[in-house]
């Protein structure tokens, strides 16, 4: 197919890819254009670039070809590399929420996007066009190299204005991803480095999700790609197995912390965007990491992080449940762009006056943020209470049993400690539940209840010989617990036996075939 212009996209690494991305098919979409994708090998986190474009069915073209063709328009959401080597017009989006941190370099510690060492090459301007989201950053630009200030575009913010435009889709995201009812959405978000939440407190995520209840609360993980990629896969997976048995869902993909975000009831988190995006949404935010030192100090992350509480240590189910925004936030936040809802008109209007070719007469747009499709992994080991037909769940650890409470295990993926502590087991659809129960009961003495799932509904078992069915419910787990509670309290087994979990109301109906 015959093009007329060529646009070179810039990959320094998948965070910047992902930028690029959303604002890419405001031109890609023109039978016009031909997009071509390089990568720089300049970032300390290319590893994994390369892999995750080619997901998206995307080639790159090596660096030294790129430097020897000319091109119509380059596209850049970093800075790094030979960029000043360019055969094209050069502009540079940001690949976050403007331009915030300190990068260390010898004894300065200049802005990363605003400073001399990333704008300039042997006394010139590298880039054509420096896209701003807000003047306070054209400010921030004129003081530390004002040789590119000249070169400034305020063009808003693209990923704000998409989540933004989500809004309407909040219950969409929400049950995309397991939230159901009247829980909360706990969002935690860690950006990369030793002073994030991730690198600060890398437990922190499992001790959230096992201080809440499960039916009041989900708990959703959003990491920076740089922690994958300046680590390696297995690594973290590795290191996230704790929270993922504590119910934690950990976002698999880079862009899906966007939904997430509309979606949140409350982020906890650090100087990273997600934190500072999820504040411009209204969302309530409680600091985990609040790093003064590594931002500029006159950047609207660092008026966030001046002005948002920090999560403590203690009763955080009060402090979850409770999170409210200040009304000083709101000065904050004013900061992150000028033209609120016109990023993509401007962009557009930018990339085809660089490419010399008329707007289409349908200009493109930004897509939808993605529906989630994943999972929220329950807990494979659980705290229950049982108060009259109250039951609470939380997520079980290997520690000292808390009062009153039962310990429920499923056989899938068990902690052995726990295993032979435990006072219900659960199961999967086994061909011969029956056959299971009985010698799991007799392999397991400590074991009180067993259950799995059998026909339309569950099949349980009792050491002292009971044989129960039940179906109805939305929440089979936590109905083993009931039995057990009331064959302790000398109770019958009713034929409907209904109970409430997180404030939801549920109901169950019992078949007794023995006992």
């Amino acid at each position: 197919m015959r093009t007329e212009r060529t646009l070179l996209a810039v990959v320094h690494n998948a965070t910047a890819a992902t930028r690029l991305l959303d604002v890419l098919p405001l031109f890609a979409e023109d039978p016009r254009v031909q997009v071509v994708f390089t990568c720089p090998d300049s970032s300390a986190f290319t590893r994994g670039t390369a892999e995750y474009l080619a997901g998206h069915g995307i080639p790159l073209v090596p660096w030294t070809e790129a430097l020897d063709e000319d091109f119509d328009w380059a596209l850049s959401a970093s800075y790094g590399g030979d960029l000043h080597e360019l055969r094209a017009p050069l502009t540079v989006l940001p690949h976050g929420m403007g331009y915030n941190k300190f990068l260390e370099t010898g004894n300065g510690k200049p802005v990363f996007g605003l400073s001399e060492q990333w704008l300039m090459h042997e006394g010139e301007v590298i880039a054509e066009h420096h896209v701003l989201s807000h003047p306070e950053q054209l400010d921030r630009l004129r003081e530390y190299c004002p040789e590119a200030a000249e070169n400034a575009v305020i063009a808003g913010d693209s990923c704000l204005d998409r989540l933004r435009e989500a809004h309407g889709l909040r219950e969409s995201y929400r049950q995309s991803l397991g939230v159901t009812g009247e829980q909360k959405l706990v969002l935690l978000s860690s950006t990369w480095g030793r002073h994030s939440l991730f690198g600060a407190q890398p437990d922190l995520p499992a001790r959230i999700a096992r201080e809440l209840p499960l039916d009041e609360f989900a708990v959703v993980l959003a990491l920076h790609p740089n922690i994958e990629h300046g680590h390696y896969p297995w690594q973290l997976r590795m290191w996230l197995r704790d929270c993922e048995r504590a119910g934690v869902l950990v976002l698999p993909e880079e862009d899906l912390w966007q939904p997430a975000a509309v979606a949140a009831d409350v982020t906890v988190g650090d100087h990273g965007s997600v934190t500072y995006y999820s504040a411009c949404l209204g969302t309530p935010v409680l600091l985990a990491s609040a790093p003064h030192e590594a931002v500029d100090p006159a950047s609207p992350v660092a008026a966030l992080l001046r002005t948002a509480p920090e999560l403590t240590g203690q009763n955080l189910a009060v402090q979850l449940g409770t999170a409210a925004q200040a009304a000083e936030m709101a000065a904050a936040t004013a900061l992150a762009t000028s033209v609120p809802g016109q990023s993509a008109a401007l962009l557009t209007e930018l990339g085809y006056r660089t490419l010399g070719l008329p707007p289409p007469e349908q200009p493109g747009s930004f897509r939808a943020l993605p529906l989630p499709r994943v999972q929220r992994p329950e807990p494979g080991a659980q705290w229950v209470r049982v108060h009259g037909d109250e039951v609470t769940r939380f997520a079980a650890a290997a520690t000292t049993r808390p009062a009153g409470a039962q310990l429920v295990v499923h056989v899938d993926s068990p902690d052995p400690r726990l295993l032979r502590r435990a006072d219900i087991l659960l199961g999967e659809r086994f061909p011969e539940p029956g056959r299971w129960i009985a010698l799991t009961l007799a392999e397991f003495p400590h074991c009180e209840w067993v259950a799995c799932p059998a026909g339309p509904g569950w099949l349980a078992g009792s050491r002292t010989g009971h044989v129960v069915s039940f179906t109805g419910t939305d929440l089979p787990q936590a109905v083993p617990s009931l039995l057990y509670a009331r064959e302790g309290q000398g109770l019958g087994l009713p034929g409907r036996l209904p109970f409430t979990a997180g404030g939801g109301e549920h109901e169950t109906q019992l078949t007794v075939h023995y006992g």
